[in-house]
């Protein structure tokens, strides 16, 4: 039996992969070039990870 789940969601789960994978390319950038992380890559990744979290929960939530 397949469940609908809506687009909103679908989109919610590729966006903060891409925000993760964003910080990701920009602390390595920053580490290598300033010798140091900056806050928008830590933000990025924290906030990407958040997202994640929050959207694998309304889907399981959806699907229930």
């Amino acid at each position: 039996m397949k469940k609908k789940i809506s687009k909103k969601i679908k989109w919610g789960k590729i966006l903060p992969v891409l925000s993760i994978f964003l910080g990701i390319v920009l602390m390595i950038y920053m580490i290598k070039v300033e010798d140091e992380p900056g806050a928008l890559p830590l933000l990025l990744i924290i906030a990407g990870t958040i997202w994640l979290i929050i959207n694998r929960y309304q889907t399981k939530r959806q699907i229930q």
